[in-house]
């Protein structure tokens, strides 16, 4: 158990990693705030500015206005317009709203996860409307645009690496960086696993030779640790624990 008593707010808390890493962070003695559409302290749909809204007002209200951590977890796979606004302005508006409320903390950290598919082929025109555009526009194109869960995974990446060093983050003692998981024994893969052909297609294009899929503790292990005292220097990082699939998918061209 921790000897520092912290206060973490989890969006995505209801499930998977989500919901993982709020265990573990319970079971170390903190207090987390979960936030998900349902069954959850903050109940919120983070794909609509309404949403957005209310997550902010009611983390700040249940925390009294301070709180230590918030980990973007939330994230959809179901194509077209709501997995972008979710996975990216869910993500962003999450982080960017509760910035305020980490301040007051003296050790405040800021994680969201992104995917291995942050690597995979993607659309570069929603990439660039999602970084440069309106919501508006990005939504738009994510309607017959293809690769939208890994163009919303690569543009959350980007948004990191870009903000992470800002005066709004860096300047402010805030680390910000982000997890990129492979492939994570969650409800979803059980059911993608259940068809041979689509198995052999997602184990192809996420090849994980170091142990292949684990359960959602071990990612959450790192989460809670990018989200603690310990990690005062790490930001702007997309830090892959995928089994070595970027390893096999990149391999030389980021070095």
């Amino acid at each position: 158990m921790s000897s520092t008593f912290r206060t973490y707010v989890i969006t995505g808390a209801g499930s998977g990693i989500g919901l993982a890493t709020r265990q573990l962070l319970e079971a170390q003695g903190h207090r987390v705030i979960g936030a998900d559409i349902r069954n959850a302290e903050v109940v919120a749909d983070l794909g609509t500015p309404e949403g957005r809204t209310a997550l902010v007002e009611q983390v700040t209200r249940q925390s009294g206005g301070s709180i230590d951590a918030v980990l973007a977890v939330a994230g959809v796979d179901i194509a077209g317009p709501a997995t972008a606004a979710i996975n990216y302005y869910g993500a962003v508006a999450t982080l960017q709203g509760l910035r305020p409320l980490l301040l007051k903390s003296s050790a405040p950290r800021a994680v969201a996860v992104s995917w291995i598919t942050s690597v995979h082929p993607h659309d570069e025109q929603l990439l660039n409307m999602l970084l440069n555009g309106t919501e508006e526009q990005a939504l738009e194109r994510a309607r017959d645009a293809s690769y939208v869960y890994a163009t919303t995974k690569r543009a959350l990446s980007r948004w990191i690496r870009r903000s992470a060093i800002s005066a709004d983050w860096a300047a402010s003692g805030i680390p910000l960086n982000a997890l990129a998981p492979g492939l994570v024994k969650t409800e979803l893969l059980a059911r993608l696993f259940e068809d041979p052909d689509k198995k052999r297609a997602v184990s192809a294009g996420t090849p994980m030779p170091l142990g292949g899929p684990y359960e959602p503790a071990a990612a959450a292990e790192f989460l809670a640790w990018l989200a603690s005292e310990k990690n005062g220097h790490m930001t702007g990082q997309t830090i892959f624990i995928d089994g070595g699939a970027d390893a096999v998918i990149r391999g030389d061209s980021v070095w």
